[in-house]
């Protein structure tokens, strides 16, 4: 196999597997943030992508989609189970979004997350040319960094954090916490999307391995020798030029007000757009919302509250109680406030393409994002770009990456019921004018610090890094 002077390692492949009614197979691809981000990087360079294809015991040869070199990491029924929806999924994740829900911690699942991570490192390292580039991203494989290290001392590794990073005292629960650490630690450039994030993790590296560190510098020993590690903030951003382009077609611009109709043109549309996840306060928004409705504060002719959750890890036990209690609470508010020509809440639990999401936004007087813990939270940026007549108002969680860059939204802190309900009235009551002072900072930090930026600013970092080994 030829090798490639550039390549990325993610859990996913970067195209979805489609079987046909005539059983034909085709790849189409993913939706989501780190395709749009890196796919314009894998065109400019000679690359690879490393990555499961989405189903259990599916061995590929590796194949070319897009313009891509793919590299599928095959997975069994049981490493997806223990791996994924396991260790990735009820432990890491919980425990990195500040035990929200609690983490369960299994010998046998971290067994399976070291197998797994073996596996892809050692696809990278056979991927990657003399002196290449190989960029891991995210929690599913904190330990290929370290891996790739020991199989190919020439390369330069960089790491991305999609999620956040837990303060020590948190951290410190995790049975394998060194490990990991020291895994991560293979990269010459970890990303964070906070700096918080970064200060968290340098933090445990000081405390639990005693390394040298120095601001956003952590020396490693290697030998008699040490290796310096950068680990800092990048924070993650947007493609803005497809939601550019889709607001300006009079088909999704026709499809908004055919939404606002449908909903009985409501003074105020609410609107959340979240994956179906404990971690995005969907519950917090639903009561605040409900009590705002039974203090008379909003009336159900006048505001509408629409909930996108998208479907999320189902055969995971805590993901299937909360669509349940999602459920419960949608259904007592809307029977006690709803008329025959108004609903309260329009509760979705599905997925949208692109054009319905951007007529969603355009619809939208006022958007909700209350996350609990978010590493970044892309939608509050979808929203803010689909915002070119300056309306509307951002409602955004101080727990969110994007709260740091976003700082003309209304911050909340949605673990306070009260400060929520005030939040959202501010919004729903906020001036044209203020709307449109605030919407156009908000736009202005999207749009000149999108995607193509954030991939730039970390391959700047890893250039710098290549260029201090030589």
């Amino acid at each position: 196999m030829a090798t490639a002077d550039f390549v990325v390692v993610a859990n996913r492949l970067p195209v979805d597997r489609v079987v046909g009614p005539d059983g034909a197979e085709t790849w189409r691809t993913s939706p989501g943030g780190l395709v749009a981000a890196l796919e314009p990087v894998m065109h400019q360079v000679d690359g690879a992508w490393v990555g499961w294809g989405g189903q259990a015991d599916l061995a590929l040869e590796p194949f070319e989609a897009n313009g891509i070199r793919l590299i599928p990491i095959r997975l069994s029924a049981r490493e997806v189970a223990e791996y994924y929806e396991g260790f990735a999924n009820d432990t890491i994740w919980p425990l990195y979004h500040d035990v929200i829900a609690p983490p369960q911690y299994h010998r046998e699942w971290w067994d399976s997350y070291v197998t797994v991570n073996r596996r892809f490192a050692e696809a990278a390292a056979e991927a990657v040319a003399q002196n290449g580039t190989v960029w891991v991203h995210d929690y599913q494989l904190q330990l290929v960094p370290q891996m790739v290290r020991a199989l190919r001392p020439d390369v330069t590794i960089g790491y991305f954090h999609h999620i956040p990073f837990p303060m020590h005292g948190l951290y410190a629960q995790l049975p394998w916490r060194d490990q990991v650490l020291r895994g991560l630690l293979g990269a010459d450039v970890i990303g964070f999307q906070r700096a918080q994030d970064a200060s968290y993790f340098v933090a445990a590296v000081r405390r639990r391995l005693k390394y040298d560190t120095k601001a956003t510098t952590i020396s490693v020993p290697v030998d008699e020798q040490t290796r310096t590690v950068i680990a800092k903030a990048f924070p993650i951003s947007i493609d803005t030029a497809p939601y550019l382009e889709l607001i300006e077609k009079p088909e999704v611009q026709a499809r908004a007000a055919e939404i606002r109709e449908s909903l009985g043109n409501p003074k105020t549309i609410l609107l959340g757009v979240d994956r179906l996840d404990y971690t995005k306060g969907i519950l917090h928004r639903i009561k605040a919302y409900g009590e705002l409705l039974d203090a008379g504060r909003l009336k159900v002719e006048d505001a509408t509250l629409v909930q996108v959750a998208s479907p999320s890890r189902e055969r995971v036990d805590a993901y299937v109680q909360l669509r349940d209690e999602i459920e419960l609470a949608v259904g007592r508010i809307n029977g006690d406030t709803d008329t025959m020509d108004h609903s309260a809440i329009r509760y979705l639990h599905q997925a949208f393409p692109r054009e319905e999401m951007v007529a969603l936004y355009l619809a939208a007087d006022v958007m909700l994002v209350t996350a609990l813990r978010d590493g970044m939270n892309l939608v509050a940026k979808e929203y803010v770009a689909t915002r070119a007549d300056n309306r509307g108002a951002l409602v955004l969680s101080e727990f969110t990456g994007a709260a740091d860059e976003l700082r003309q939204a209304v911050r909340v802190n949605p673990h306070d019921i009260e400060d929520l309900k005030d939040a959202i009235m501010t919004a729903v009551e906020m001036p044209r004018a203020e709307q449109s002072k605030r919407m156009r900072s908000l736009r202005r930090r999207v749009l000149e610090h999108d995607v193509n930026a954030w991939s730039s600013s970390f391959l700047e970092a890893l250039a710098t890094a290549r260029a201090a080994r030589t």
